[in-house]
């Protein structure tokens, strides 16, 4: 079974990247590679080699979805699970977003001490 160490964040809000990075590092321990938007997540995913992702779903050019669709050329996100994150949260959006592929859905605002818990319970669905 492979560990979760690196986790490949991308959010186009700085104030929620920051928070989401200190949250992941300082509380949970992880490796984390902040990305501001999809192409700059397409462009680092392969060099950084992440075990999971977070993903914004609202973004200016290419939004989660879509840059879900492109990740998913580029590695096997089976397993390296998708998560959304979004404050967008109808049953009929989640399960959508669960069948382009993500593994499940961290509603915005997030609390920052559970965050790294939300990951690796996550984690251990796919993993445990």
């Amino acid at each position: 079974m492979s560990e979760l160490k690196r986790i490949l964040h991308v959010e186009d809000d700085p104030s929620i990247r920051a928070v989401a990075r200190v949250a992941l590092e300082a509380v949970g321990g992880f490796e984390v590679l902040s990305c501001a938007n999809g192409q700059e997540a397409l462009d680092q995913v392969l060099g950084f080699a992440p075990d999971f992702i977070l993903l914004d779903v609202m973004m200016p050019g290419m939004d989660g979805p879509q840059t879900l669709e492109r990740l998913r050329e580029l590695i096997d996100i089976d397993e390296v699970p998708v998560v959304f994150m979004t404050a967008k949260v109808q049953p009929g959006e989640v399960a959508q977003y669960r069948n382009l592929g993500a593994r499940d859905v961290i509603i915005k605002p997030f609390d920052p001490m559970q965050l790294a818990a939300q990951v690796r319970q996550i984690w251990s669905q796919r993993h445990g």
